[in-house]
């Protein structure tokens, strides 16, 4: 067994493509990709707090208080126009003339009657993302703050003290009992298995790829056969290399992970992040490393059986691509609101590790579920090992 071990792994170090999958893929790439997203997410962030939209107003009663603010307002630039009817706003829009329209329709106290305004903020939603409803928003809620000052003192309430308190009766205030492990350890625990999980399953299909479909494509897996080593010891060779590149992928990525924030401690402020992990502690980081260990076992022997299975290189690659998007469907259940890590949930695979590990970053786990999903996940790898064994020992699988 450890004879096939040994060679396979010395092949499989030898593959430049699969070295790039375990190696360069969690060191370089993935920080690559987020720092670009993340660099492209702040350009745009800033380039949309910069833009300046141009609106026109169409009024029915002056308002003027508010048209000034909107007015003097550095993202917005007015354009004078000949608009008078709310449907020739609607058009301008649709148009692209104007960004915004603006159309004030009811009449104000002291001119009319004690009618409230109506304002009617015009644009499209669908164009693209801004920040066009939440500028307005700020704009109206002092322009409204002010009317509700004017029209108490219409009503004889002149003190100012009383006015705030009429406006504003009832305050409420929020305190927050979590404590910094819990708040940044729910926003890791959000990221974490999304990349950890996958990365496990990447990690060994292309080794399993080629150690299966490949060896049959090579020609070399009869050869392999012939040799005086029982069928059940080459599957567990091929087996250790595939979960040890599926395991090393895995341990690449959170040492990646480690050097980029250290990287961005050194240019960044992330104390408050890097003192997270040193608050993490040594057991709970050995936990998520040993949740994954049965994961990869699975993970291990299932692409190993679907690469076995296949005639060809290209046949296995047809059928990992499935199994990629299958994963993600327990993900995102885990990652849905209320979910939380009960016995129920402890069974479940996939959903079960990601919980855990959501609340292993938290520190709010409970270990009794941790231990439950470690000896669950065992007997499941367990069974898969067995399964991929005796698929290897038929003569209609290997020889299709």
């Amino acid at each position: 067994m450890f004879e096939v071990y040994k060679k396979e792994l010395k092949e499989l170090l030898r593959d430049k493509k699969t070295l790039m999958f375990i190696i360069a893929l969690p060191l370089l790439i993935f920080p690559l990709i987020f720092g670009v997203l993340g660099y492209f997410m702040v350009q745009a962030q800033i380039e949309a707090d910069q833009e300046v939209h141009k609106y026109s107003i169409v009024a029915k009663q002056d308002i003027k208080d508010f048209s000034d603010k909107v007015f003097y307002h550095k993202n917005f630039i007015f354009v004078d126009s000949k608009y008078s009817e709310r449907y020739e706003l609607i058009q301008a829009v649709k148009d692209e003339s104007i960004d915004i329209g603006i159309y004030v329709m009811k009449p104000i106290i002291g001119d009319g009657g004690n009618d409230a305004i109506e304002i009617e903020i015009i644009f499209n939603k669908a164009s693209r993302i801004n920040y066009i409803s939440e500028k307005l928003t700020e704009i109206f809620s002092e322009y409204k703050h002010v009317k509700q000052l004017k029209m108490l003192s219409l009503y004889g309430i002149s003190d100012e003290a009383v006015k705030e308190i009429v406006l504003e009766p009832v305050k409420l205030k929020e305190t927050d009992t979590a404590n910094a492990r819990e708040s940044i350890g729910e926003k890791l625990g959000m990221l974490l298995p999304y990349l950890l999980i996958p990365l496990v399953l990447t990690g060994a299909s292309y080794p399993a790829i080629d150690l299966g479909a490949g060896e049959k494509e090579r020609g070399t897996l009869e050869t392999l056969l012939l040799t005086p080593i029982t069928r059940t010891q080459i599957v567990a060779g091929k087996f250790l290399t595939i979960f040890s590149a599926s395991i090393a992928t895995s341990l690449f990525t959170v040492l990646s992970l480690g050097i980029w924030i250290f990287i961005a401690k050194s240019i960044f402020s992330a104390e408050a992040i890097t003192d997270v992990i040193v608050i993490i502690g040594a057991y709970d980081l050995f936990l998520i490393l040993l949740l994954l260990l049965p994961l990869a076992c699975i993970f291990s022997s299932v692409v190993l059986a679907i690469s076995i299975y296949s005639r060809s290189f290209k046949e296995a690659q047809n059928y990992m691509g499935p199994l990629s998007i299958v994963i993600f469907v327990p993900l995102a259940i885990s990652m849905m609101p209320n979910m939380e890590l009960t016995f129920k949930t402890s069974l479940i695979p996939i959903v079960n590790i990601s919980l855990a590990i959501q609340e292993l970053l938290k520190g709010t786990v409970d270990y009794n579920f941790v231990y439950t999903i470690i000896v669950s996940t065992v007997f499941i790898a367990a069974v898969s090992l067995v399964f991929c064994i005796n698929w290897f020992k038929k003569e209609k699988v290997l020889f299709r």
